[in-house]
């Protein structure tokens, strides 16, 4: 019996002044965003979802109320779907500008692989994982959606895949609004694929970023 669990991240955010927002409240999906999450609810809306589960924050929520009403089922709060931790949270944050710049940070940044400036990489794993697994039996049979964000959804995609975490955050495969997609032949994890059904209305600058990745050209992945 084939399930699929469906990781996808919210739509763009209202944040003029290009702060690491993290677990901040107050953060909401931009006019952009909100019409993103329509998009999704358009583009998918007739699949087989029967599960539908989001991060507690509230541009998650958004983006998970139009596919949840498409599919007449209700969203599932899910506390281990949350945005990661991190200690630059609330400042303006960017390679090569914002706090980066600052002698004061570089005493988070000693090592990459943890990461040292926030939650580390492999309980953001681990939650995450224990989140699928469950949507995956909770959808048997079906198809289960979960909306979280960019971080926990690419690191999450590097443990299924039995790859190092170590990644220029620049390189993720995962813009606005895609589903980064697991599929299950009962219990074990077969296929790992990735699309983008709001990708016609990703700015350039993540369109930009997505094609480095190689985000222009997906391709299912099999796991051996």
């Amino acid at each position: 019996m084939n399930t699929t669990v469906h990781l996808l991240r919210h739509g763009e955010v209202h944040n003029p002044e290009g702060i690491l927002y993290g677990r901040a409240p107050g953060f909401v999906l931009s006019t952009l965003g909100l019409k993103m999450a329509d998009r999704v609810a358009e583009r998918i809306g007739d699949r087989d979802i029967t599960h539908v589960v989001a991060s507690p924050l509230e541009r998650a929520q958004q983006t998970a109320a139009p596919l949840a009403k498409a599919r007449g089922v209700e969203v599932v709060v899910d506390e281990r779907v949350i945005e990661s931790t991190n200690i630059f949270e609330g400042k303006p944050f960017s390679v090569g500008d914002g706090v980066l710049r600052r002698p004061s940070a570089w005493k988070h940044l000693w090592n990459p692989v943890k990461p040292s400036w926030g939650e580390p990489y492999k309980e953001v794993a681990a939650r995450v994982w224990a989140a699928v697994e469950d949507a995956r039996d909770a959808a048997e049979g079906h198809e289960a959606v979960i909306v979280s964000h960019q971080l926990p959804i690419w690191i999450t995609r590097l443990h299924a895949e039995h790859r190092r975490f170590l990644h220029d955050p620049r390189r993720r495969q995962c813009t606005l609004c895609s589903l980064t997609s697991f599929e299950f032949e009962g219990g074990k994890l077969v296929t790992v694929s990735y699309s983008e059904p709001a990708g016609d209305m990703i700015p350039i600058a993540d369109r930009k970023a997505a094609f480095s990745a190689g985000g222009a050209d997906p391709k299912d992945k099999p796991i051996s």
